[in-house]
This record gives C-alpha cells, structure tokens and sequence, in this order.
C-alpha cells in the first residue's frame, strides 16, 4: 500500500510531463499548499528563475488573512499573484499544481487568478 506522499509524487512526475510538453515560451505558475499556509510563485520556461513570489506569509496578505491555511487565504494570493504578474506584463501561464489534486484551496487559487486576469 503506498501512502498518500508517493500518491502525490507519482501525480507530481505524470503532470511534470504534461507541464513541460507545454511550456514553449509560457511561464509555469507553481504552487504549493501546506497546512499552515499557501505559495504560488511564477516560473521562467527553464524554471531555474522565479520572477513573482506571493505566499501567506507576504507582508501586504499577512495583514489581510486570519489564516494562512484557509480558501480566503488562497483567494487572496490567486489576486496578489495574478496582479504582479500584470505590472511585469505576464498575461498567459501554465497552471503547476504540484502533484495536488485540483480542489479546494488549490481550485480557489487559480479560479482567483484567472478572475483577476492570469490565462491558464
């Protein structure tokens, strides 16, 4: 029986390879959630550069959320991420999940993101 950390490095590795068949000149928008808190950075193609770095623990969401670990939280980072991406003139991402099913937080998250303007 594997537990549900290989689970989620197996999805991981199969949605790597779709992520990266994709890229060709996009951003990768990764994120990542924990129990405590949310992160979503945006990535270059190489994915070795991180341009925009937003996480609950940033100073202007910090102040906003009571919790880091709540869909409120994710609501607020899918806008903070997708508005730094405007002022840095990044309209188009691909979405990287990170090997974490797509509901809940990390489905508020990018629902956020794109109403705020981010294609995915």
């Amino acid at each position: 029986m594997k537990t549900s950390i290989q689970l989620r490095e197996i999805r991981k590795s199969r949605q790597r390879f779709k992520v990266s068949a994709s890229l060709k000149g996009k951003y990768r928008l990764l994120v990542h959630r924990t129990n405590n808190h949310m992160y979503a950075q945006i990535l270059d193609e190489s994915g070795k550069n991180t341009i925009i770095h937003v996480s609950t623990l940033s100073k202007d969401i910090k102040d906003k959320v009571k919790s880091g670990g709540n869909k409120e939280a994710a609501i607020c980072v899918g806008k903070a991420v997708a508005l730094k991406a405007k002022e840095k003139n990044i309209s188009s991402v691909v979405f990287d999940r990170s090997g974490f099913l797509y509901h809940g937080r990390i489905k508020v998250l990018a629902d956020s993101a794109r109403e705020s303007g981010l294609n995915f």
